[in-house]
């Protein structure tokens, strides 16, 4: 009898010690500001072009880093949105490489949201006003999955189509590069 309670309870306390991803149900989580006060910076746009402001992010956290369902649902929406027409799967074709440690313009959450709502110059057109807030923190988390930004068991495994490279949760972390780093700010020759 002492045994069976004893095993009853040890059990108990291994399955209360077990740490599982945080796991959010409500269908949107906001991050961003409580106003549009961000200047587009690119006058490319898919779709109809729309003028004025979008929204900054509130804070430089990425809300879905520790959910697993959101960065996969941001792999989705990462394809379903394009994004591999120029970013060839983070491998880099028209658009850079998203994979690597090598980032113009940052590659924390905050410089990567920033970069899909307001576009880049030259190049990346400003999503803001065509994909809603909450999508775009999705796609944050799996881009940072890409460069192992993410734990390995949040991260996305096995793609269902032909991918050009390890799959996210066995690639190497590649360090964080914020807007005031000096590979950040780097300028790159076009040949």
């Amino acid at each position: 009898m002492k045994a069976a309670l004893f095993l009853l309870l040890s059990t108990a306390l291994v399955v209360a010690g077990c740490e599982r991803e945080e796991r959010h149900f409500r269908a949107e989580r906001q991050n961003t500001g409580p106003n549009e006060s961000a200047v587009r910076n690119s006058l490319n746009q898919p779709g109809m072009a729309l003028g004025g402001y979008v929204k900054p992010p509130a804070a430089n956290i990425s809300m879905y880093d520790d959910n697993a369902f959101a960065v996969n649902e941001g792999k989705r929406l990462y394809r379903w949105y394009n994004c591999n027409g120029c970013h060839a799967n983070g491998g880099g074709g028209y658009g850079p490489a998203l994979m690597d440690s090598e980032w113009r313009y940052g590659s924390d959450p905050a410089s990567l949201f920033e970069t899909i709502m307001q576009g880049r110059p030259n190049g990346m057109p400003s999503f803001g006003g065509h994909i809603p807030e909450d999508q775009v923190w999705k796609i944050v988390a799996y881009v940072r999955s890409m460069g192992g930004g993410v734990r390995t068991d949040v991260a996305p495994s096995r793609p269902d189509s032909i991918y050009p490279g390890k799959p996210e949760n066995f690639r190497s972390p590649q360090p964080a590069i914020g807007k005031g780093d000096s590979r950040a700010e780097q300028t790159f020759e076009v040949r």
